[in-house]
């Protein structure tokens, strides 16, 4: 990887010194704030690579964000190139319409060997859109992240932990496995998920960025910013505002993109949304 392209990409400079707390969470809440967790890259056929590298150049040229795999497998490239010790969970997310069956279907990080306590293990995640700010402590306890009501507990699916997200998020919750697995246990997922038709991020194009006391989100073209106090909503109703939102909001400019692949992304996601209306009680 790009070590110092990427911290420049996510708003670091003069990143220096060992692995420390303070700066995996200055790295943390700047790559959420930052890389959007996305799937517009899923609306050609063409699916996206795995690959923490491949998806590094895509990320420094914002050409894409990510998803899950992505995301984490990037981060997780990232902090170990900085000296931190990283490990990969296989994980499984609960929303009003999914289970969360612990498959494989979310990578989970952790990390340890922290210079002011090298065995105590933190919960990190930049692969939830609308997930963690900073890491977590990997211990029972609850945790408020503006403008959200976390919970860290024992899973009671798995040998692992369980992550109780706040009510006004689009999760319910996520499971993971203590035990660490490589990148290719998540290959199989990541083909399903990124070309099959069935998939949820083939099938709607969305957008997710994490600030500090928010949480901004893009599905086909209605935005959504939840504060703890309201929720903004607004209907995106052309293909300049759209794109401009893409660039200056989740700063996902797609340069790659020529006027035939946004005139078909344009049409796409609208299609998505009239279909989303279509199904509404009258």
């Amino acid at each position: 990887m790009d070590t110092e392209g990427f911290l420049q990409r996510i708003g670091i400079a003069g990143y220096d010194g060992p692995p420390r707390l303070e700066a995996l969470s200055q790295l943390h809440q700047a790559f959420v704030d930052t890389v959007p967790y996305e799937t517009v890259q899923y609306q050609f056929g063409e699916g996206g690579p795995l690959d923490p590298e491949d998806v590094a150049k895509r990320i420094i040229a914002r050409e894409t964000g990510g998803y899950c795999f992505q995301l984490n497998g990037t981060f997780a490239l990232l902090l170990t190139q900085l000296g931190y010790r990283v490990e990969m969970h296989r994980g499984g997310v609960q929303t009003p319409n999914h289970p969360g069956i612990v498959d494989g279907s979310h990578m989970v990080l952790t990390v340890s060997g922290l210079i002011e306590d090298p065995e105590r293990e933190w919960l990190v995640d930049v692969g939830m859109g609308d997930g963690l700010v900073t890491p977590m402590p990997l211990e029972a306890g609850d945790d408020h992240q503006e403008p959200f009501d976390l919970r860290l507990r024992a899973s009671e699916k798995v040998d692992g932990w369980r992550l109780d997200h706040d009510p006004r998020s689009s999760l319910v919750g996520m499971d993971f496995e203590s035990a660490a697995v490589g990148l290719d246990a998540f290959a199989a997922q990541h083909a399903r998920l990124s070309v099959g038709p069935d998939s949820p991020f083939v099938r709607l194009a969305s957008a997710f960025r994490r600030k500090p006391k928010s949480v901004v989100v893009l599905r086909a073209v209605g935005l959504t910013e939840t504060f703890a106090d309201r929720v903004d909503r607004t209907i995106i109703d052309n293909p300049a505002d759209y794109f401009g939102t893409l660039a200056d909001v989740f700063y996902l400019p797609l340069p790659h993109l020529d006027a035939t692949r946004r005139d078909h992304l344009w049409r796409r996601v609208w299609s998505q949304y009239q279909e989303f209306l279509a199904k509404q009680p009258a």
